[in-house]
């Protein structure tokens, strides 16, 4: 078996010799026909397309990690090295190497750069097989890669270096020795190898020895030796290289300079050729000196001499590169020779004349800049990103040259490898130009399933200093601005991702039936293009003011009509979740044909929190989009007082900042209610709508019947007192809100005359539900007694629990002194809109189980919204045929409560106290017996205490007593002493979690719904504009083959069609693939139900400080820190090391390790759980 090893290179004794005098230049010209790269990626493909120019056969190694990586496919041939061995390591096993090609017939091998393109052992082993290495000698590599010798060969070539340690140091106390006897900052370097790997500046003399470790730890990792050097650190340098080449016939040239001074961690990340800028005097000695120092090491083939130039023009040399270095490409635009095939030709031992290469034919024309677009996400400290590439669209065009890889749609980049992803090379006339032609490609990539530098690169590019030239290795660090990004978008594929998640998953939004949304396309009348909406009652408003506005709709002749179909209409029959797509479909025409409406109800209630938590949408964009689609009539919302959109008590500061933020984006009339009728809230939302500048329409929650002489509760004169109260408050309207449908004809007659006759000037508003079927007649009545507005909802979304019958009131009240200026015509088209767009939201369509009106309203007093609710959970709990005992008994609750007003959030104790005696088989009586052993439904024990506020006839007793059982009681206004929330701390908070700037609507939703805002921010970060999808494909997805437009801005329309659903794969995923504007993208989706049964790594929660992830693909190097110990903020917790770059993980808060979830060694994606800490 030795001799068979030893064979090969037997056979290659003739070729030996023909190169025994390699490292004198003295060489055979010869033609080669097979090349090897050692090595993999970008530059791999690069010495491709060289050999293939040449009519040479490329020969690709990959690893076993490697093999669908694209620079095995591009090669002529490809053979795998390194079997069994990590990723990194394949590509360091020389003898596998030499052996692979000296079984294959390889003439010559590159090296390209990194890897083994700097150890002049590799070069060693390619000559003594008789294989060509392409790049300098043995001798001078091992001369040049060791910045110790390379230091001292400059010296005696008589060129400038900066002071540092005489050779390699390997110990920390080495370091701390020259930092004391030169002081700091000073610069640890790797003694062999470059790439920004094992370098790190130090300012302090304490931070020494940590700071030797991790460079030599990096560097060991990266280059197989840790040995470092030291050196003095120049403060404000300019980085200038210049490349050579020089042939083994004694002949050097120089083809220029580079500019790489703007870096990151000593890694570079924008390269200019020529360096801008540079005074021609040092220009000229630095290129001298390169060449000196070159001439003087007998330098062969491509290499790169390095130069620090401090702000006076001193320079200094640093190091040799004595291989192709990442940015020559800068350097073949402005001089139009191309360095690989320079390189090849040089090897074959062709001379500088041979390739009609003299220093006096080099010139440089115009300008190159090379950018190099990275997996890393520059807004997270740059941490690598790894994964699957789910688009990729590049920049092109006059000027452009790209160098990659793996830079295509479905390509995986691997945590294991540099972050590169494709080199951008823009030239042009001069710098400016170069830069402007280098933004407009970087603008044009579309990268999506990776995070890439792009956006950080394009702030550079923009950045004058740079534009300028004037920058040097500071740059980065003194421009914060420039880590100030405008996030991605990236909407097409969070709709993609979101398509898919329905598709695998099902719904996300859970539907209340097993009725399908139906295939129907609404039908929107038409309105000429541009067409100016006509003045409405809002123009008075917004010109004269809230009280202006008010007296001109006392004065207003008729009676006029609220419009409810936008909210309180689908929230009865519909379960509050039609969506702001199908509403702004009919705006346009709303405004156009019914600007004689009072107003159109379209906010507030439970549309506020319904539509994050179910329709994913933000409730405050609703009201930005209707607000400019309907600019002419008033909107109207409902607030619920002290309890705002909630349904607790907000602080004050709370509400009054949400008044001020709902009129600023568009509201107008505010129905300020209290579920209670407790005057102190309601004149707490009442000051903060007028403080606003907001219409304060003041609400009387209506509840019994004024009519009934036999009830000694909420008589004509317990309405008329209060409502005397609301007006000396200063409200603008006043209003009956009858939630639940109880006023009769009759009384309202009485009710509302009273109130016309004791306040002539107010205007009154009469709000109610149709669930008894009468709702058509006291509206009538209302309109005769007086009454300025009633509320209606379009007769498609009128009836049962919704509002009377819109075209029914305005057909009763054409032609009388009562009419309402509306037309009939009109209002068909506009029901016929409702009708067919009603039947996209079959799965919540109350008609399912609630098929018309019922009169026995008038003694369970249920609301409207409630009622279908409650019939919903009745029939989903068995209980269809019981819903006249659950009904009875709410009934029952009402009473044995005290016989309370019955309006969010009152009602759902109500509520919630029937199905708790129903539960427990109780009745009125029984329950009050029984009170102390019974364990009562958290929302009453709420309301004993006074936390909803005062009930008009007090707490019934003893029940209050029994309940409370000695918990404290709240006796005034809830919300009197809550202490204020910092809305500004608040919002720091907020965008620290949810990591993207929030606006101050944000922070108001949070405010009163904190959980669900949390959801929704973390859902539309994940699945972007759902908001946009059609109501069809929201619900339900799309069908195998199905295409949609969906137009997510103004001229911006996606094509998408479902094309097919995989199998699920060993992850318990499954692939679905679509057609996105003729592109075919697929996304992978968790298989919920099916991925179960499979084991996976916990992931930190966003949001919990306490959870301690992986910031980045990688591997656990080390953990500092053991479960049970107790940590301080900012102490590091463990070592991550990815694609060759450690990161130090210190924990965001003080406390205790509760679990330690990945060991040393452990390799984690991005966002596994780590280190779970216990404050």
């Amino acid at each position: 078996m030795r001799f068979a090893r030893i064979s090969p290179i037997f056979a290659n004794v003739v070729r030996q010799s023909q190169y025994r005098n390699y490292a004198n230049g003295v060489i055979k010209p010869r033609e080669f026909n097979k090349v090897m790269v050692a090595n993999r990626g970008e530059i791999a493909i690069r010495v491709f397309r060289a050999l293939t120019e040449l009519n040479k056969t490329s020969v690709a190694i990959y690893a076993e990690q490697d093999k669908n990586s694209m620079h095995r496919l591009k090669a002529d041939e490809a053979y795998l090295v390194g079997k069994g061995l990590p990723p990194v390591a394949a590509y360091l096993t020389i003898d596998q190497i030499i052996e692979t090609a000296l079984k294959h017939d390889i003439d010559a091998i590159h090296p390209g750069y990194g890897f083994l393109s700097e150890r002049s052992d590799f070069a060693a082993a390619c000559q003594n097989a008789g294989i060509v290495f392409i790049g300098p000698s043995p001798d001078v590599m091992a001369r040049m890669g060791d910045k110790v010798a390379a230091r001292q060969a400059a010296i005696e070539a008589g060129v400038q270096v900066v002071p540092g340690t005489p050779g390699p140091i390997t110990t920390a106390a080495e370091a701390v020795e020259f930092a004391k006897q030169y002081g700091t900052p000073i610069i640890l370097k790797a003694a062999y190898g470059g790439g920004g790997r094992g370098i790190r500046r130090v300012d302090k003399l304490d931070e020494v020895e940590e700071a030797f470790r991790r460079s030599y730890s990096e560097a060991q990792a990266a280059f197989g030796d840790g040995s470092l050097f030291v050196e003095k650190f120049v403060e404000r340098p300019r980085h200038i290289e210049v490349q050579l080449l020089g042939d083994h016939h004694g002949n050097i040239v120089h083809l220029y300079e580079r500019d790489c001074s703007v870096q990151r961690r000593h890694q570079k990340v924008v390269e200019i050729a020529p360096a801008p800028a540079l005074p021609e005097g040092v220009r000229e000695k630095i290129l001298a000196d390169a060449l000196r120092l070159a001439k003087h090491v007998g330098y062969q083939n491509a290499g790169t001499v390095e130069f620090l130039v401090d702000q006076k023009g001193n320079y200094y040399f640093i190091e040799v590169n004595a291989r192709l270095q990442v940015e020559h490409t800068v350097t073949e635009e402005i001089t139009g020779v191309d360095l690989v095939q320079a390189q090849i030709r040089i090897a074959e031992g062709k001379s500088l004349d041979d390739l009609k290469l003299s220093q006096d034919t080099i010139h440089t024309t115009g300008s190159a800049i090379q950018c190099r677009v990275t997996t890393e996400d520059p807004a997270k400290g740059f941490q690598p990103d790894s994964g699957r590439i789910e688009v990729f669209r590049s920049g092109e065009g006059m000027g452009i040259r790209l160098d990659s890889a793996s830079a295509f749609a479905g390509s995986v980049i691997s945590p294991h490898y540099d972050s590169l992803m494709v080199k951008v090379i823009a030239s042009a006339r001069n710098h400016p130009n170069a830069a402007a032609k280098m933004i407009r490609a970087l603008k044009e990539f579309r990268i999506r399933g990776v995070k890439t530098n792009i956006p950080f690169l394009l702030n550079v590019l923009r950045q004058p200093s740079f534009l300028d030239a004037s920058v040097d290795t500071y740059f980065i660090d003194e421009h914060p601005e420039l880590f100030q990004f405008k996030p991605s978008q990236n909407r097409a594929q969070k709709l993609l991702n979101y398509l898919g998640e329905v598709k695998v998953n099902g719904p996300t939004t859970p539907l209340a039936t097993d009725l399908k949304p139906a295939v129907v396309s609404p039908p929107i009348p038409y309105i000429p293009a541009g067409a100016k909406p006509p003045a409405g009652l809002r123009n008075v408003l917004l010109e004269k003011g809230p009280a202006e506005f008010a007296k001109e709709v006392r004065k207003t002749p008729g009676c006029m009509i609220t419009d409810t179909t936008f909210r309180d209409a689908h929230q009865s029959l519909l379960a509050t979740r039609v969506r702001t797509y199908d509403m702004a479909a009919i705006s346009p025409f709303v405004s156009q044909n019914f600007n004689g409406l009072f107003s159109l109800e379209n906010w507030g209630g439970a549309t506020f929190d319904v539509s994050m938590r179910f329709l994913h949408e933000c409730p405050w964009e609703r009201l930005q989009t209707l607000r400019r689609l309907i600019p002419n009539i008033p909107f109207q919302c409902l607030l619920r007082g002290a309890n705002a959109m909630g349904y607790s008590n907000y602080p004050d500061n709370v509400i009054y900042k949400f008044c001020e933020l709902a009129v600023k984006n568009g509201m107008d009339v505010f129905r300020v209610f209290d579920s209670l009728n407790y005057l102190p809230n309601l004149l707490v939302g009442m000051e903060a709508v007028g403080k606003a500048g907001g219409v304060v329409e003041a609400a009387i929650a209506y509840t019994g019947d004024v009519t009934d002489k036999s009830r000694d509760k909420y008589d004509l004169n317990y309405y008329l007192n209060l409502a005397e109260q609301l007006v000396k408050a200063q409200a603008h309207i006043l209003s009956i809100k009858d939630m639940a449908g109880v006023l009769k004809p009759e009384a309202a007659k009485l009710l509302i005359g009273a109130l016309r006759d004791k306040f002539p000037d107010v205007p009154i508003h009469v709000h109610t539900h149709d669930t008894s079927g009468a709702g058509v007649a006291a509206m009538l009545e209302c309109a005769k007694a007086g009454a300025d507005v009633v509320d209606a909802a379009v007769d498609s979304m009128s009836g049962m629990t919704s509002q009377p019958s819109m075209g029914a009131i305005v057909a009763s009240l054409q032609g009388t002194k009562h009419d309402t200026g509306l037309s009939l015509d009109d209002i068909s088209k506009y029901s016929a809109y409702w009708e067919s767009a009603r039947q996209l939201y079959a799965p919540f369509e109350c008609a399912t189980t609630m098929k018309s009106g019922n009169a026995d309203v008038y003694k369970h007093e249920i609301p409207g919204g409630q009622y279908t609710n409650l019939q919903f959970q009745a029939f989903s709990l068995g209980l269809g045929p019981q819903f006249d005992e659950v009904k009875r008994m709410y009934r029952e609750a009402n009473l044995v409560l005290g016989d309370i007003i019955k309006v969010t959030p009152s009602s759902k104790i109500v509520g919630d106290l029937a199905q708790f005696m129903v539960q427990n088989n109780l009745t009125r009586e029984t329950l009050v017996d029984r009170a102390d052993d019974l364990s009562f439904p958290k929302s009453v024990v709420d309301f004993m205490q006074g936390n909803v506020g005062q009930p008009p006839y007090g707490f019934p007793e003893p029940l209050r007593t029994k309940v409370l059982r000695g918990k404290p009681k709240v006796d005034g206004r809830p919300g009197e002493n809550a202490k204020p929330v910092d809305l500004d701390a608040v919002k720091v908070e907020l965008e620290e979690k949810h990591g993207r700037p929030l606006t101050e609507e944000d922070v108001m939703s949070y405010s009163m719904f904190p959980s669900v805002f949390d959801e929704f921010e973390t859902f539309r970060q994940q699945y972007g504009p759902v908001d946009k999808l059609p109501t069809r494909l929201f619900l339900t997805g799309l069908e195998i083959a199905e295409e949609v437009d969906v137009e997510i801005e103004s001229g911006k329309t996606l094509a998408i069609q479902l094309l097919a659903e995989g199998k699920l794969n060993k992850r318990g995923e499954r692939e679905v693939f679509f057609d996105l504007n003729g592109q075919m993208r697929s996304i992978f989706v968790v298989d919920k139900e099916a991925s179960k049964e499979i084991v996976t790594r916990p992931r930190a929660l966003p949001g919990v400080r306490g959870h301690i992830g992986a910031p980045m693909p990688g591997d656990v190097l080390e953990l500092k820190i053991k479960e049970g110990d107790k940590v301080t903020k900012k102490q590091p917790l463990f070592v991550l090391s990815a694609m060759k770059m450690e990161m130090v993980i210190d924990s965001p808060i003080a406390g205790t390790v509760k679990k330690v979830h990945a060991g040393q060694g452990t390799k984690c994606t991005a966002g596994d759980l780590v280190i779970e800490i216990e404050p």
